[in-house]
C-alpha cells in the first residue's frame, strides 16, 4: 500500500511540474481560438465544482456541431467521471452541442462534476485530478485540487 501511496506522489508530482498544453495555450492564447477551457471554480473544492469552457462561433457556422467531451483523470491517468452539461444534465461524453446565443464570437458553456466516483456512491478522495476537454479531436486539460 505505501509502495502505492509513493507512485501516486510522484505522478502528482510530474503533473505538477511538468508543463501543459493548458499553460502553452495560457501563455499563447491565438493558438487555439477555436476553444478554451478555463478553470475550474471553486477550486480546491469540496463536494463540487464547475468547469466553464468557450466555444469559438465559427464551429458552429452552417450549422455544424462540434463534438464536445469532457473528462476528468486522477494522477494515475484513470477516468474518474465525466462531468453533467450544465443546463441538460447530459454527460459530456461525445455530445454534439449547438450554440443557443454566442456573445463576442463564443459560445459560453459549463459543466457540473458533484465529486462523486464514476460507477460508485463514493466522493472523489483529496487530491489533484485532471480534467481534458476534447472538442473535435483537439484537446486541452487544467489541473484542479479536491481537499477535504
Amino acid at each position: 500500500m505505501t509502495q502505492r501511496c509513493a507512485y501516486a506522489w510522484l505522478a502528482a508530482v510530474i503533473v505538477l511540474a511538468t508543463p501543459t498544453a493548458a499553460k502553452a495555450q495560457q501563455q499563447n492564447p491565438s493558438r487555439n481560438s477555436q476553444a478554451e477551457l478555463l478553470q475550474n471554480y471553486p477550486n480546491p473544492f469540496n463536494p463540487a465544482t464547475t468547469i466553464p469552457f468557450r466555444l469559438s462561433e465559427e464551429l458552429f457556422r452552417d450549422g455544424r456541431r462540434p463534438v464536445v467531451s469532457l473528462r476528468i483523470y486522477n494522477v494515475l491517468a484513470q477516468l474518474v467521471a465525466i462531468p453533467a452539461l450544465q443546463g441538460s444534465g447530459q454527460p459530456l461524453n461525445t455530445l454534439q452541442l449547438e450554440c443557443p446565443s454566442p456573445q463576442n464570437g463564443f459560445c459560453d458553456f459549463s459543466a457540473y462534476w458533484d465529486g462523486i466516483v464514476q460507477g460508485t456512491q463514493h466522493e472523489a478522495p483529496s487530491g489533484v485530478y485532471v480534467y481534458q476537454l476534447t472538442v473535435n479531436g483537439q484537446r486541452q486539460s487544467r489541473r484542479m485540487i479536491v481537499m477535504k
